[in-house]
């Protein structure tokens, strides 16, 4: 699984600006850097009258926008997908995910706390809260960064969660998603599914050498 980090907070503590800058650093660091926010409520992300927000207004349950560099999706779902399901979709070519928001996720967790919105850390008996970035000077047994150490917040991250030892094998994994649940593979189980896909597909027509595969069955 790619490591997956979240930026959690009350509104306006700051976590968009301080994840837009931990992201920067990141990507200039020459990491493939994957983002997802979490929204509590429905949104758009089209402009109303535009073709893509009439195909959805009109009853299409996806609309798929495409250009030469972009390509996005808008999908009505039964439940809110799993943010391993999100990451595994839309961004396992990624060395890490920074997420916005999942506070009630079992992911690693970085606070932000700032003055002006609270004193109290809304995670603070979450057991995967990892670190907090506040402007509040105070003592505790996590790491503690000031809220514009973003750098520090950065280097905390890369070495926490990018070392070169840690950083996923690129197109060397299988991962198993069933009605929506990832499921664990040992070693064994994982190696098994790869080659033996591997050794269907190279037997087809065009598909010699197959770098990416994906297999979907619905009943």
């Amino acid at each position: 699984m790619i490591p997956i980090v979240s930026i959690v907070g009350k509104s306006g503590s700051g976590k968009t600006t301080l994840l837009e800058q931990v992201i920067a650093l990141l990507a200039g660091r020459g990491h493939r850097v994957g983002t997802i926010k979490h929204d509590a409520h429905d949104f758009e992300i089209d402009y109303e009258g535009k073709d893509s927000w009439r195909h959805k207004q009109a009853g299409a349950s996806t609309v798929v926008l495409a250009s030469r560099n972009k390509v996005a999706v808008v999908k009505d779902v039964k439940t809110e997908w799993s943010l391993e399901r999100l990451a595994l979709t839309f961004a396992d070519d990624h060395d890490i995910i920074i997420t916005e928001g999942f506070k009630k996720s079992s992911f690693p967790k970085i606070e932000v706390v700032r003055k002006a919105c609270s004193i109290k850390p809304v995670c603070g008996k979450d057991k995967t809260l990892i670190a907090i970035a506040s402007d509040i000077k105070a003592r505790g047994k996590l790491p503690r960064f000031d809220i514009d150490d973003v750098a520090g917040i950065a280097d905390f991250i890369e070495e926490r969660f990018l070392p070169p030892s840690h950083r996923p094998p690129q197109g060397d994994r299988a991962t198993l998603v069933v009605d929506g649940k990832v499921v664990t593979l040992k070693p064994f189980i994982e190696t098994l599914l790869k080659e033996s896909l591997r050794g269907i597909i190279k037997s087809l027509k065009g598909c010699a050498n197959p770098r990416e595969i994906e297999v979907k069955i619905k009943k």
